[in-house]
């Protein structure tokens, strides 16, 4: 695990808000706090979709950034800067065996629960950490690792600022 502090919080929040930078992720939860708390669980209501509507999701289980951005966008716009908000990103599935295979673990994609990345602006300070999430307990880190220096990467392609704490 990591814990980021972003440099630039105006153009993190622009990539984060109004881009497609982390449109890849997938929304664990995330919550906002203005004149009121909003609470928004990423886990997909299957019962609301049709079958077709189901078959053309990203994910069977939780929802894409790509779909909330804009009712969270909407939630913090205005004059005033939001009091806080935490949001708790995961790579799709696909994408975290993906990157366990380029790295050369020998770990089952299957056994990856999550790669998440969680958000959180608070008294004017925002800092980003990561979190791995697997099927069994060990205590090799490795895997860690490799998310974190993933991370590293995305935010370098970026160009977000950070430093580590």
């Amino acid at each position: 695990m990591v814990a980021l502090k972003i440099e630039d919080i105006r153009l993190f929040t622009e990539k984060l808000f109004l881009r497609e930078d982390f449109d890849h992720f997938l929304v664990r939860e995330i919550s906002i706090v203005t004149f009121n708390r909003f609470e928004i669980d990423g886990h997909i209501r299957a019962g609301y979709y049709t079958e077709e509507e189901r078959e053309q999701l990203e994910s069977k289980e939780l929802s894409a950034w790509k779909m909330l951005r804009p009712v969270c966008f909407f939630l913090i716009k205005g004059k005033k800067l939001p009091e806080s908000f935490s949001i708790a990103l995961q790579l799709k599935p696909e994408d975290a065996g993906k990157l366990m295979r380029e790295s050369g673990l020998e770990i089952a994609p299957e056994t990856i629960q999550g790669l998440c990345l969680n958000i959180r602006y608070e008294d004017g300070r925002m800092v980003v950490t990561t979190a791995t999430s697997l099927e069994f307990f060990t205590l090799d880190k490795s895997v860690d690792r490799e998310w974190d220096e993933a991370l590293r990467s995305f935010f370098k392609e970026k160009e977000i600022l950070y430093i580590e704490e």
